[in-house]
């Protein structure tokens, strides 16, 4: 069952609360929309941010004036005042461990983050049964080394959004099977540039799919 969470408005001001998982206690916030919710979006940090990312801030805050629930998940290790990132195998046990505490049933579930946090996502979408995945700064190779390639770990049998900027050193994913890519012309991985458009975005794509009115 999801934990109740104040309704509409930034995330700053909504409290959080910690879970526990298999790699130790995380943390979420769970912001209600005006409404009842039209779905659930649960969203991830990067690996050494936090929840706290303008692009996650601009897509949590029109997501939630658009009708949706939205959980945002801190990792263990940053609860625990850690920078590096845990491995991946951790922080895929500590996400869904979060994902299936929130979660209620007959409510389209999405997940999604940036960078870090969009592979998590990515990678636990089926076994969580996700309906979609929202990928925001999905990072394709580390800088550099696109021999290195992690697409892969998009699901191309799930509608997912994939928003990269166009100059992120990160690279950017091509679309197939029900993989969207959207390019932010001018960006970089932070995706800063134009706020407004990159939430606007994903809120179409919310609204496409019939996850919010």
């Amino acid at each position: 069952m999801p934990l109740g969470g104040p309704r509409a408005g930034h995330h700053g001001c909504v409290p959080s609360h910690e879970i526990d998982t298999p790699r130790g206690s995380a943390r979420v916030q769970v912001t209600e929309p005006a409404g009842a919710p039209a779905a659930l979006l649960v969203l991830g940090h990067g690996a050494g941010g936090d929840v706290g990312a303008p692009d996650l801030t601009a897509v949590h805050d029109a997501a939630v004036a658009a009708g949706v629930r939205v959980a945002l998940v801190t990792q263990p290790y940053r609860v625990a005042g850690r920078r590096a990132p845990a491995p991946a195998g951790h922080l895929d046990e500590a996400w869904t461990a979060v994902v299936a505490a929130v979660r209620e049933d007959g409510l389209p579930l999405i997940v999604g983050g940036r960078s870090s946090g969009a592979r998590v996502a990515c990678r636990t979408a089926y076994a969580l049964g996700a309906a979609g995945v929202l990928a925001l700064a999905f990072p394709l190779h580390p800088p550099g080394k696109p021999e290195r390639s992690r697409a892969g770990e998009l699901p191309a049998d799930l509608p997912v959004l994939v928003v990269n900027g166009d100059r992120d050193p990160f690279g950017v994913p091509q679309a197939h099977g029900r993989v969207e890519v959207a390019v932010r012309p001018g960006a970089v991985h932070d995706l800063r540039r134009d706020l407004p458009g990159t939430a606007e975005i994903a809120v179409g794509w919310l609204r496409r799919h019939g996850w919010a009115p």
